[in-house]
């Protein structure tokens, strides 16, 4: 099984959810994403990396 690395940056929270949009691959769709599943430390501008299905700040 193959287990793909993704990239996305918080582009707003709205409540217990965050919008997100991939930045290593076009798209203009955002992600809708439980902020319990995202580190606590996000804020809107935050970089995410998406790997064995948990997300993770990067720089």
């Amino acid at each position: 099984m193959l287990l793909e690395t993704m990239y996305f940056e918080v582009e707003s929270i709205d409540g217990d959810y965050a919008h997100l949009r991939r930045t290593d691959a076009p798209s203009d769709e955002l992600k809708l994403v439980a902020r319990a599943l995202l580190p606590m430390e996000i804020r809107e501008g935050s970089k995410l990396k998406y790997e064995f299905l948990q997300y993770e700040l990067v720089d």
